[in-house]
């Protein structure tokens, strides 16, 4: 604990210069600090310094705790988190398992969930887990250099005066999970940064949102408006110190009269820029923070995005970026544990032409099986029944399933069966068998033992007949106990129905149809076949079989070869249908993202198959979309191709190299669905930034594992599930939550409103402070350019910090266009984010001129109405007092009533905070001409207030609004209303993005494509036992 006190100190200590330098990145922040430099110049200052350091010194402050904050709920959360991965590359020196084998699960690295085996040298394994002989081993490794391929690693070990080659089947990757295997020992090769997992993790990066880099030109702008407005006036005053000022000079009190115009006209300059630097205050930062703090507690307290089933609210972990939700154009979603549960579950099925599950009623009892997976549910009671009955065709079809697969078991104790499997879909079909009565129990080099039906029956297992990505199928060969043999097989239909006795024509159109009918509904299907062998049939064929085993030349085709013969004139059992379950809500997320005009890209390490079958799934493919483009081409000759009607592309990990890139941006940007299979980590940033180069979109990536981080940090927003792999991904995010489909939420309601009510935030304050500071420029023509203010200090003081602060901050914290129900009805609502339409350069200008004209009719009607003007006593009341207060006074009504006319939802707080304002200046302001405050500070005089004050007051709302009025007058029905009549409109009905998928036959047996070479000559060498 100690140590975790003392790394969270120097971090927060470490960080603070890192901050401070962050900070001055803001073009406003550095020029606050030089016009504090300024400001302690008294030879040009009319304002005192503390106008400036009080709320720069807040800025600073507010922001670094907030930074601060948010790097300590990351450091707690790393220092007290528990995993079980491997936190370091390692060679695998030994393990608990036979010949040194170890099994591990990847999901970190690669998205996949399927058990991987790695094997220790043969001459290491046997050091075991003797302390003693492992503390000894004095082996050197030599290598490659840090890198970030997952799937290759070459080097040599040395060790008694003995070399040994290593490769990557020799590693234990940083990330990966050890399953199956009670203990091992390993070599570190790699630790920290150097680890193939943090290679592939990309580079933090400070992030800022378009609205930020847009406020840091604007204020370079403003800042050249600025020196312009300075500029004029000091010509100003150069011109009239040489013609009226020189006669005046002998009635100042300065120590050294400036006798040089020019040199007047320079420092009037520096002068006029500390004046009017309220152009861009202080406090604009100051509640650009506090709002954005506020729209991340909406996000956090949002019960709509809480998941209860893990106590996991949402999270907002970097508070800076709100806004930029309200823009995303571009989603990068991982698949496995993002948009999937990485669930498997037993679904349908077809036997001998009858299919079933169809009715999903009530769950069958499985209560008459003692050794049946409690989570395991079917629906359908006349399979149960045929079982039962002892339908020998029934029965054969989940022996088959009980017997032709790599699975390893384990029974820890009496009837709890632990199944360690290759891939999910394996453990989904064995789990199906168990719970209809067939039982895969053990397994050994030679013997599968399966409890059929309550009565342990164990095979001989002859030959098996491994899968692979061109077979497509596996086969197993066995003898049962009275002597006969079997050959077993499950692939894809479209390589098993070429295979099957032509008896089997009639099934075989049956099982298709069902087939297309499980497909359609994004189910992963497989079918399945027998044989009955001779036992004469089978020993001519077992000699093919190790000729081939122990050919010099081409023996991988030999075995293709010798499979062949024994795999044909099958007879047809029938099919499975396997559901890859979806996250809940996924399929209405990814649909009503695609109103929003949200490109949804699919990156994931996993097969092409399996990924275009989720795709399937949640409905981001249909058949309504042109035929299937795989971009598959290594070159750029290969790749150019016409796309011009494609709408659809799967692109493959070599489609990211250098020379390909443009090509692959300008093909993938022109589909409605791209998905990114066999892509490392590292890709899957390279995805991101390269839409981000040529695209110059706004871009979210979502991710749950390790293997998603560096994408997470290379996208504007970077989201983290809190999922089944791990925490690295939300320690790397800047927001949270569980589900996927809770992205809808945090885009279309709290993604809009912040950016809707951070863009009006900003309209309104450049109007309200360029209103404010102007008055000066005008009132400069009037005063001799001599730098003087209209208004008195304390006014100045306390204008953006009291009178108009609070309001503009209600505005921008509960500010709503539409409603959340309408912000989620009606996506297209959110277009005007990812268009930039609400604040812009144009928006800026807009506001600007609005600004300049409402100091313009400020000044200059109080000026006209005090003009030559005498009070009842017949004397002037134009003194310079009365003016300033008019002025004020004007100004705060103004932008009160302008505020209120910018509000489009009232609150409480509103009223009160708009009301409150206007009250607590005119206390002020009463107060402080009081007669009692005359006799405590006699410096100060009482204004006196006269008819024409008020009048001038009311001209100047009339004048300024009336414009603004009849702007909002342009149509029959509010702006609201427009809004909502237009996105409806533009909508187009939620069900079409969610209709009914029907797939042709050659995308369904996404099992058969997507599975990888299995453990049959593990299992057959006997090693694994």
């Amino acid at each position: 604990m100690e140590s975790n006190q003392g790394l969270l100190t120097w971090r927060i200590s470490n960080s603070n210069g890192i901050n401070l330098f962050e900070q001055f990145q803001r073009a406003a922040n550095a020029y606050f600090l030089f016009l504090l430099i300024l400001q302690l110049i008294p030879e040009i200052s009319s304002l005192s310094w503390f106008t400036t350091i009080v709320p720069l010194m807040m800025v600073f402050t507010i922001t670094a705790v907030k930074d601060a904050t948010d790097d300590c709920v990351s450091i707690c959360t790393v220092t007290f988190t528990k995993s079980s991965a491997i936190h370091a590359d390692l060679l695998l020196l030994s393990s608990s398992e036979p010949h040194g084998l170890c099994y591990i699960e990847t999901a970190e690295l690669d998205g996949e969930t399927n058990l991987k085996v790695r094997q220790a040298l043969p001459v290491t394994s046997e050091l075991g887990a003797d302390i003693r002989r492992l503390a000894e081993f004095d082996g050197v490794v030599v290598c490659e250099p840090p890198n970030n391929k997952l799937d290759k690693f070459t080097g040599v070990l040395f060790w008694k005066d003995n070399r040994y080659s290593l490769n990557n089947e020799k590693m234990l990757l940083r990330g990966c999970v050890l399953r199956n295997t009670g203990w091992c020992f390993g070599m570190v090769i790699f630790a920290g940064p150097d680890t193939k997992l943090m290679q592939n993790s990309g580079r933090t990066k400070f992030k800022r949102t378009s609205i930020d880099r847009l406020m840091n030109t604007l204020v370079l702008w403003i800042f050249g408006f600025l020196v312009c407005m300075g500029i004029i006036l000091a010509i100003g005053n150069s011109i009239w110190e040489q013609q009226v000022g020189a006669h005046f000079r002998i009635y100042l009190y300065w120590n050294e009269v400036v006798n040089s115009s020019v040199f007047s006209g320079f420092l009037t300059f520096w002068s006029y820029i500390i004046i009017l630097n309220s152009v861009v205050p202080i406090s604009l930062y100051v509640s650009v923070e506090v709002i954005r703090l506020g729209h991340s507690y909406f996000i956090n307290w949002d019960r709509k995005m809480y998941y209860p089933k893990k106590d996991t609210p949402a999270e907002v972990r970097t508070t800076t970026l709100n806004e930029e939700l309200g823009q995303i154009e571009y989603i990068f979603s991982d698949k496995t544990g993002t948009i999937t549960q990485n669930i498997m579950t037993f679904n349908k099925c077809s036997i001998n032409g009858k299919t079933y599950g169809k009715s999903k009623t009530v769950p069958v009892d499985f209560s008459f099986n003692p050794l049946a997976d409690r989570k395991f549910q079917f629906y359908d009671h006349s399979l149960i029944e045929s079982i039962k009955l002892g339908d020998s065709v029934v029965h054969e079809f989940f022996r088959l399933l009980s017997l032709c697969h790599t699975v390893m078991s384990e029974e820890k104790n009496a009837g709890e069966l632990i199944y360690q499997v290759q891939s999910p879909d394996e453990g989904a079909l064995v789990t199906a068998a168990r719970n209809f009565g067939f039982i895969f129990k053990s397994r050994t080099p030679e013997t599968i033992t399966v409890e059929e039906m309550g009565k342990l029956v164990t095979y001989q297992l002859l030959a098996i007949l491994d899968f692979n990505n061109i077979r497509k199928r596996m086969s197993v060969i066995v003898q049962t106990p009275d002597g006969q043999i079997k050959l077993y097989c499950k692939g894809a239909d479209t390589i098993l129905f070429e295979r099957l006795h032509p008896s089997n024509e009639e099934l075989m159109d049956l099982t298709s149809d069902h087939l297309e009918e499980f497909a359609g509904e994004g189910l992963r299907t497989l079918a399945l076949a027998y044989k009955n062998l001779t036992e004469e049939h089978f020993k001519e064929w077992f000699k093919i079989l190790q000729e081939a085993n122990t050919s010099l030349d081409s023996r991988n085709e030999h075995l293709a070869a010798a499979y062949e013969e024994i795999e044909k004139d099958m007879m047809l059992l029938g099919a499975t249908a396997i559901e890859d379950k979806l996250q809940e809500g996924v399929t209405e997320t990814i649909a009503s993202l695609s109103l929003a005009n949200i490109k949804i890209w699919v990156l994931t390490g996993d097969k092409q198959e399996t990924a275009m079958n989720i795709g399937y799934s949640c409905h981001m493919l249909t058949d309504t979309m042109n035929e299937i483009f795989i971009v598959a081409g290594h070159t750029v000759m290969k790749l150019q191709i016409q796309y011009s009607d494609r709408e659809y592309f799967v692109f493959q990990a070599h489609a990211l190299e250098a020379d390909l890139e443009n090509e692959f941006v300008e093909v993938a940007c022109m589909c409605k669905t791209v998905i990114c299979c066999r892509a490392t980590p590292l890709q899957k940033a390279q995805v991101v930034e390269l839409v981000k180069k040529h695209r110059k979109a706004v871009t979210l990536a979502i991710g749950d594992g390790a293997n998603d981080i560096s994408m997470i940090k290379s996208a504007h927003i970077g989201i983290g599930i809190s999922g089944e792999e791990g925490m690295q991904a939300v320690l790397a995010s800047d927001y949270s939550f569980a589900q996927f489909r809770y992205l809808k939420q945090l885009l279309l309601v709290h993604g809009r409103w912040s950016y809707f009510r951070m863009c009006k935030f900003l309209c309104y304050f450049f109007y309200k402070n360029f209103s404010f500071t102007l008055v000066h420029f005008w009132f400069g023509f009037f005063c001799g350019f001599s730098a003087q203010t209209v208004y008195d200090q304390w006014f100045i003081t306390l204008f953006n910090i009291v009178y108009a602060s609070l309001p503009v901050l209600a505005m921008g914290l509960f500010d709503q266009d539409v409603n959340e129900q309408n912000s989620m009805d009606y996506a297209k609502l959110y277009e005007p984010g990812q268009l930039n339409l609400l604040f812009n350069k144009r928006k800026f200008f807009i506001c600007i001129a609005h600004g300049v004209y409402t100091s313009f009719a400020l000044f200059f009607i109080p000026y006209g109405a005090f003009y030559n003007t005498a009070g009842e006593d017949g004397k002037h009341i134009a003194d310079y007092q009365s003016f300033a207060v008019t002025v004020a006074t004007s100004l705060v009504i103004v932008v009160s009533v302008q505020i209120a006319l910018d509000t489009s939802y009232w609150t409480a707080i509103n009223r009160f905070f708009i009301l409150g304002s206007i009250a607590v200046y005119f206390a002020i302001l009463f107060a402080m001409h009081s007669d009692g405050i005359f006799v405590i500070f006699p410096n100060h005089f009482p204004f006196v207030g006269e008819s024409i004050t008020w009048y001038a007051i009311i001209q100047a709302i009339f004048i300024v609004y009336n414009t603004k009025i009849i702007s909002h007058i342009n149509g029959n029905f509010p702006p609201k209303v427009r809004k909502l009549q237009k996105a409806r409109r533009k909508q187009k009905p939620l069900q079409n993005y969610m209709r009914q998928v029907s797939r042709r036959s050659s995308r369904r047996s996404a099992y058969a494509f997507s599975h990888q070479e299995g453990f049959g000559e593990l299992i057959t060498s006997g090693k694994n036992m």
